[in-house]
């Protein structure tokens, strides 16, 4: 085997580790966050506030304004078809 080849591989191998570790990192910095954010729920709970429309709020507030005006409005066209409105 050529020394380059066996060069070329090692780097290869320690760049490959490299984005290995990255990711396990960043899954841990995501499960630390999503821990901090069930202690939040966990707070709004305890506050006696409905957790399910504090995640609707947040679901409503991250759609785009327009698309959720829309979405309102067939949401109202089909409810009155249907007599709820």
């Amino acid at each position: 085997m050529d020394p380059q080849e066996t060069s070329n591989d090692a780097v290869g191998a320690e760049r490959l580790r490299s984005f290995v570790e990255r990711v396990e990192r960043l899954e841990e910095e995501k499960q630390e966050v999503a821990d901090q954010i069930k202690e939040v729920f966990a707070e709004i709970k305890g506050e006696g506030y409905d957790t399910a429309a504090i995640r609707s709020i947040l679901k409503r507030r991250k759609q785009d304004p327009d698309k959720l005006a829309e979405q309102e409005a067939v949401l109202d066209l089909y409810m009155s078809a249907l007599g709820m409105s």
